[in-house]
């Protein structure tokens, strides 16, 4: 019997959801995954049985209840500290990028939602480019040359060859790139690349293509 339920949204759309769903599996937690399709007349109703802030991710695991995807991935990462890099200044360097990517960078969210699907992605490319979203893209690429010109030696990701918590952060950011396909530099390009490649990622993605048609949401499928 798995030893808890992690209950997300839909794949092809729900970024929070895998911000929570990644640190699970990177963990090795044995859970069932519970999915509610999101935009269902049931569906508030269904997370609300759920989640204490009615919203997903929300974890259940040995009697704990956890909401909120960086919370999820705190939690996940005490019983996998490797979660988070290992040196100090990285760790606190990890935090405070993850926690600034879960506070902030609400005009790419608006302009730029995650759908995952390559038939949305056909229509989206090249649009969205809002002043405030082209900004909060500039912002988002300073942090990762930041970070890997200080922290990633070793590997393709923000802290080189280990896939952590910051990375988890980012991985909606990655698909969000794909999707709507911004100017990136170089750099920033080959860190998409290696975070799309991720067995785990690659895995949503196969995942979200699966699901039915009847799941797809109007306000998500029509590109600006």
């Amino acid at each position: 019997m798995p030893d808890g339920t992690l209950y997300i949204g839909t794949k092809r759309n729900s970024s929070w959801s895998l911000r929570g769903w990644l640190p699970v599996h990177l963990a090795g937690l044995d859970v069932e995954e519970v999915l509610i399709p999101l935009g269902q007349p049931d569906t508030a109703a269904r997370i609300a049985a759920a989640s204490p802030n009615g919203l997903v991710p929300c974890l259940h695991h040995k009697g704990a209840v956890i909401w909120e995807s960086i919370a999820i991935a705190e939690y996940c990462a005490e019983l996998a500290p490797g979660l988070w890099p290992a040196e100090i200044r990285a760790r606190a360097h990890a935090r405070a990028i993850s926690a600034e990517m879960h506070a902030g960078f609400r005009a790419l969210r608006q302009a730029m939602w995650m759908n995952t699907g390559a038939d949305f992605s056909a229509r989206a490319a090249g649009h969205g480019r809002t002043p405030e979203a082209l900004a909060d893209i500039a912002r988002i690429e300073a942090i990762w040359a930041e970070t890997r010109g200080r922290f990633g030696e070793g590997g393709p990701y923000l802290f080189g060859a280990e896939f952590t918590i910051a990375d988890v952060m980012y991985a909606p950011v990655v698909t969000r790139f794909i999707t709507w396909a911004p100017p990136l530099s170089e750099a920033s390009r080959a860190y998409v690349q290696a975070v799309r490649a991720h067995k785990l990622v690659d895995r949503w993605y196969r995942e979200a293509d699966a699901e039915p048609k009847a799941w797809h949401q109007a306000k998500y499928e029509t590109a600006p």
